[in-house]
């Protein structure tokens, strides 16, 4: 046909009509003869098993290098079936003449080598090496796309009374106006792998809560901070810290909320200070201004904080529903509610009404000055060796109004009250029946004196003496051991009320997973309705303004009402996985 065409326009020139050759070269042909010389091609792909010319997905992107040629539409529906992948290395490959995509040229067969047609088509990877690194650019794009939807698990690292001792905490405590700091600082430390965090810091403890997609990293970033802040080695501090994730880490907060976990089970202190922890973590900030002091944001993110939230109100369900938070189950506390019981009995006075002394400024003198504290007291007598240490302790409770004295006052002080705590760290027993006498102390002034130190400071043949009563630990342990086991059933009943708001807690944490997937439904649906009204956008040109506005509304309100269904089925906490 190709050969019979060339003769017709031959005669025609030579008879001196060309325009009539011309005229007769209509499309069909056009597309007979470009069909004849690429069918050799053809022929040897196929024999080369090139198995991409079939099998391949169409290539009808925009940067598909077979739209860049401009076919036309019938070829272009054959051809886009072959791949970018085909044209490799220096195999020869034939294409349509310049003229087909309106360029000028002769109108004859173009080969080329796929390295020099990879000169026009910038498009497509000529070699393995150009296709190999748009390979990997694309697989770390998807990378940070699955990094940054992967949902945050919550990690909590830290010590307390349990594991580590007072020299260890001591040089990790934070002040709670500095909390919001430290937090920044983990968030902003090492690998940055920590996307929130909040920081609890008590005498008795030190936790930091962290939200993160990988544990290692996290547990690795804090624990490598809290080496660096206390300057204790990595190797040496974890033998004082535990690591808890997931639903471990939500119970042990939990736990320490209802009081659980505490030196003294069922204390209110604490849930005080995780609400101060939530509230910290929460805070927004505040620049300095004249009337106002700079207020360090905090960097408790959706998932600590609701942890937060959740913990404050568990501990508040707690101490509500169950009687953990009544009954002595320490010394300290045992004393105060043994002599809130004895005193009037013995000294004639409520405990609230009597003059209360404390000997000693130690561990359970500290744990004493909470319970009294608690029990509506507001004025003590201390009475230590040194004055640092009570100074030091006194600031722990600004709310008591604490005198302090040596132990050169003691008689002095002791014959001025009612009370008398004594909880030093004495092997001998320095209040004797000799001492009480010599020192006229009791007679028409009773004196109780309440001994909680071990070995004792009080000897027992004191109670000889008139108007003076004493007692000591084992005088304390009835009440000790009957509140404990009052204790153990409340504990019981207040961890089935933990794991109710545990399982609460998880439930809206698994929740959040959906996340991912419900921008990516909303997504594809967008897609979807812009590419089905970009069809219709000719015949939307002759609506005004405010119609194809209303139009747009209108498929917007489609789209979301049908994928209501569908998105609160996955936001569902009780959904399928």
């Amino acid at each position: 046909i190709a050969t019979s065409w060339r003769r017709r326009c031959s005669r025609s020139a030579r008879s001196g009509s060309p325009s009539t050759c011309t005229a007769r070269l209509t499309l069909p042909k056009m597309v007979s003869m470009a069909v004849l010389r690429l069918h050799v091609a053809i022929l040897v792909a196929l024999l080369l098993n090139v198995h991409g010319l079939i099998s391949a997905p169409a290539c009808t992107g925009a940067g598909c290098p077979l739209r860049r040629l401009a076919f036309p539409r019938p070829l272009v529906a054959s051809f886009a079936l072959a791949p970018q992948s085909g044209l490799r290395g220096s195999r020869m490959v034939t294409v349509l003449p310049a003229a087909w995509s309106g360029r000028s040229g002769r109108a004859s067969p173009l080969t080329l080598r796929a390295t020099q047609l990879d000169a026009g088509l910038s498009d497509m990877p000529a070699d393995g090496k150009n296709a190999k690194k748009d390979k990997k650019s694309k697989k770390s794009r998807a990378e940070r796309k699955a990094a940054s939807t992967k949902a945050l698990e919550v990690h909590v690292v830290g010590l307390s009374h349990h594991h580590a001792g007072v020299e260890v905490r001591e040089k990790l405590a934070v002040p709670e106006a500095n909390w919001n700091h430290a937090s920044q600082d983990i968030c902003a430390f090492g690998t940055q792998g920590v996307h929130e965090a909040a920081v609890l810091s008590t005498c008795n403890r030190f936790e930091v809560y962290v939200a993160a997609p990988d544990a290692r990293t996290a547990m690795y970033d804090v624990s490598k901070y809290l080496s660096e802040r206390s300057s204790i080695p990595v190797a040496e501090l974890r033998e004082s810290l535990f690591m808890l994730s997931g639903e471990e880490a939500v119970w042990h907060l939990l736990r320490v909320s209802g009081g659980l976990d505490s030196l003294v089970v069922g204390e209110g202190q604490i849930l005080a200070q995780v609400k101060a922890c939530y509230e910290r973590g929460t805070a927004l900030p505040v620049e300095a201004a004249e009337d106002r002091e700079e207020v360090v944001g905090g960097s408790a993110g959706k998932v600590v904080s609701k942890l937060l939230n959740t913990a404050v109100a568990a501990g508040k369900r707690v101490r509500s529903e169950t009687n953990i938070s009544k009954g002595a189950v320490s010394i300290s506390s045992a004393a105060a509610e043994f002599s809130a019981s004895r005193s009037v009995q013995d000294v004639g006075s409520t405990l609230a009404e009597s003059n209360l002394c404390i000997v000693g400024a130690g561990k359970m003198s500290r744990l004493l000055l909470t319970h009294l504290k608690s029990a509506g007291i507001k004025k003590v007598a201390m009475i230590n060796r040194s004055m640092p240490r009570m100074e030091a302790l006194a600031a722990e409770y600004p709310e008591l109004e604490i005198s302090k004295f040596l132990m050169e006052d003691l008689w002095k002080v002791v014959k001025e009250n009612d009370i008398v705590f004594t909880s030093t760290a004495s092997e001998d027993a320095f209040v004797t029946k000799e001492a009480l006498l010599d020192n006229a102390v009791g007679g028409d002034k009773p004196v109780m004196f309440v001994d909680i130190s071990v070995p004792r400071n009080v000897e027992m043949n004191c109670n000889e003496v008139d108007g003076v009563f004493a007692y000591n630990v084992d005088d304390l342990k009835a009440v000790v051991a009957r509140n404990t086991a009052l204790r153990q059933r409340e504990v019981q009943e207040a961890e089935i009320l933990l794991q109710e708001e545990m399982a609460k807690y998880r439930s809206w944490q698994s929740s959040l997973g959906a996340i991912p997937a419900i921008n990516a439904l909303q997504d594809k649906a967008e897609a979807f309705r812009a590419e089905e009204l970009k069809k219709v956008a000719g015949k939307l040109d002759k609506l005004s303004t405010k119609e194809r506005e209303a139009v747009e509304r209108l498929s917007r309100g489609i789209v979301n009402k049908l994928l209501h269904g569908p998105m609160s089925t996955v936001r569902a906490a009780e959904g399928p996985e």
